[in-house]
């Protein structure tokens, strides 16, 4: 779907009922705010999209716990999930705006979830070291896992829901098998603690920011760095790819996006805009359009071919 907008004519573009859907439920799929350690803010704003006489609306203020580290969207849209510092995460209905359940059982902040792809499960990571498997349905932790010698800063479940990634302050990557509750790999290679995890589309890859200033590309069957991306001048808060896996999307400190090659591990293009730090950057299913957020209260997409903002999104009270 194509939809062309001249910022010289004052026309709105006409869009069926279908293409509104579609908008609005990509968006609330694949939106992720980042919004770090808050302390003094008890509430998550979350924007959902309304492409309508090309404005975006705020739809839902979610009250919610203290500390917000990350919120995550189910695969269907239906559910978010937000994790805190005060050692819980909870699991959200956007349709009603209302506290689903709440998870207890780590012993320290926890600081990200993930959902599985089935939506049955998400998977926790926290500064007590572990990660946790819960089963969102019976509402009961399905497997704890100890591995790293600190805390562990991010985590990921493969598409086809078999393996976990994680990253940690010990500087590793570990591959764990769902099934057999085991750690299956140790991946070393960074010099410094790793800051995000994601397995590739197809779950053949792992992309991993680390605080050495260097996004790794890792074979998952191999263990083995394929690629290492060089290029930020601060430590990268993400790195994501593409939904297609061509390409890696990654923010730093330094308030500058990057799109870079997989296949060439090469930068591509810098998308500057943002004037404070990028906290997190994802793209759209379509490969066409990133969303980032910034410590500058500003959510912005972006047209991944030219490199311009096509919308700004303000509404945040802090960072």
């Amino acid at each position: 779907m194509d939809i062309n907008i001249n910022k010289n004519e004052n026309t709105v573009p006409q869009l069926s009922e279908k293409e509104i859907v579609i908008i609005i439920h990509n968006w609330i799929r694949l939106l992720n705010i980042k919004l770090g350690w808050i302390h003094d803010f008890n509430k998550i704003v979350t924007k959902y999209v309304m492409l309508f006489t090309r404005l975006f609306q705020l739809l839902k203020i979610l009250p919610t716990h203290d500390a917000v580290a990350s919120v995550r969207f189910s695969a269907d849209g239906r559910k978010i999930v937000s994790v805190s510092g005060d050692k819980t995460f909870k699991i959200w209905d956007i349709a009603s705006g209302k506290t689903i359940q709440t998870f207890t059982g780590h012993l320290d902040a926890i600081n990200r979830a993930e959902f599985s792809t089935d939506g049955n499960s998400v998977v926790s990571c926290s500064q007590d070291g572990t990660i946790r498997l819960w089963n969102i349905i019976s509402g009961k932790e399905v497997m704890k896992l100890r591995g790293h010698s600190g805390p562990v800063w991010c985590v990921d479940i493969s598409p086809d829901n078999k393996y976990i990634v994680s990253g940690s302050y010990d500087k590793t990557i570990r591959l764990w098998d769902i099934h057999s509750k085991k750690e299956i790999r140790n991946i070393e290679g960074h010099s410094r603690g790793i800051q995000t995890v994601q397995f590739s589309s197809d779950g053949h890859m792992v992309a991993s920011s680390s605080f050495d200033k260097t996004i790794g590309l890792w074979d998952v069957e191999s263990g083995k760095r394929l690629k290492q991306l060089k290029g930020h001048f601060n430590y990268p808060k993400h790195a994501k790819f593409s939904p297609d896996g061509q390409h890696i999307v990654s923010c730093s400190w330094n308030k500058i996006i990057r799109i870079w090659d997989v296949k060439l591990g090469e930068e591509l293009k810098e998308l500057k805009g943002h004037s404070h730090f990028v906290n997190e950057v994802k793209y759209f299913p379509d490969s066409r359009t990133i969303v980032s957020c910034s410590d500058d209260k500003t959510i912005r997409l972006w047209d991944v071919k030219t490199g311009d903002v096509i919308q700004k999104l303000e509404g945040h009270t802090k960072g």
